[in-house]
């Protein structure tokens, strides 16, 4: 046999040996991710519930039902509306606070370090945490807007139907503007700042220099940390559900919570599992259409 073939012939063994060594880990990974996504798949096409556990097959019934189920579609549309208010007021705020500690000031490392803070605290601690400073009798957050005002002031942040929304966004940017913040300070950190000064030096102003720079050149850190987010806001649930439980009535339910809801306590266990299906396929969507637009914008 000649050298090129005896090379050939160990680089092939070297090959099949890398793949049997990674094999187990590859099907435990496919078993986790996707013997539940079918198993769901199959539970979705039968009538199991609290009463009665029918694992027949029932067609699309679960599916037409879906189309119907007006608190559904209204849950959806609370998400929605939560990732399209948070998720701009965390950019925003993120980006601004990372513009304000890229240089170097007193103290920096101390104060991202007190900023970073929220984000570590667990998001059904930091919604109880919420729920007591807006609490209508002994809060802070009351007692600081009556000192403002003059006078005692009794608002209920999770019952009143104008005031939920803004205590569920507060609570929410609160807690992950940071994220932003670190994800966004990273990529200022790594922008050239060579082409900064030259494009000072020819007179180019704050603004120009941020639109034709900074910001294309953290537009892929900023894509990922919008996306991450997008999908994190999708499936809201800790905050809401300690701030209000959804209420009042079904106002602030997001699909998360509607999911919970009809399946770990009216246990519609098949509509549930059609319902997560759902959820699942839209996600999807959305991340394979992000990362597509991510690559077509390099």
């Amino acid at each position: 046999m000649s050298a090129e073939g005896t090379l050939r012939n160990t680089r092939s063994s070297e090959r099949r040996f890398k793949y049997t060594l990674i094999a187990p880990s590859i099907f435990v990974l496919l078993l986790i991710g996707i013997f539940p996504l079918v198993y769901l798949l199959v539970v979705s096409f039968q009538g199991i519930t609290m009463i009665d556990n029918d694992t027949s097959f029932h067609g699309l019934r679960n599916y037409a039902a879906m189309a119907s189920d007006i608190r559904l579609w209204e849950s959806l549309l609370h998400t929605l509306a939560f990732t399209a208010i948070a998720l701009p007021l965390e950019l925003i705020l993120g980006l601004l606070m990372a513009q304000l500690f890229i240089d170097h000031l007193p103290g920096r490392q101390i104060f991202v370090a007190l900023l970073v803070l929220p984000v570590v605290v667990s998001p059904i601690v930091a919604g109880a945490t919420w729920s007591l400073m807006f609490d209508n009798r002994f809060g802070p957050i009351n007692q600081i807007i009556g000192w403002i005002m003059g006078q005692d002031m009794t608002l209920l942040w999770t019952i009143s139907p104008n005031l939920v929304y803004p205590a569920i966004l507060a609570a929410e940017v609160w807690q992950w503007t940071p994220f932003m913040f670190l994800l966004l300070l990273a990529a200022l950190s790594a922008v050239d700042k060579s082409q900064l000064e030259a494009a000072s030096i020819d007179g180019a102003g704050y603004w120009r220099i941020f639109f034709r720079i900074v910001l294309p050149a953290i537009w892929p850190v900023m894509a990922v940390a919008i996306l991450i987010r997008s999908l994190d806001l999708f499936r809201l649930f800790d905050i809401v559900w300690a701030l209000t439980r959804g209420g009042p009535g079904t106002m602030t339910e997001t699909i998360s919570i509607f999911a919970y809801v009809k399946g770990f306590q009216q246990f519609e266990t098949s509509y549930t599992g059609a319902v997560a299906l759902m959820i699942i396929i839209m996600l999807s969507f959305v991340v394979i259409m992000a990362l597509r637009r991510v690559e077509l914008s390099r």
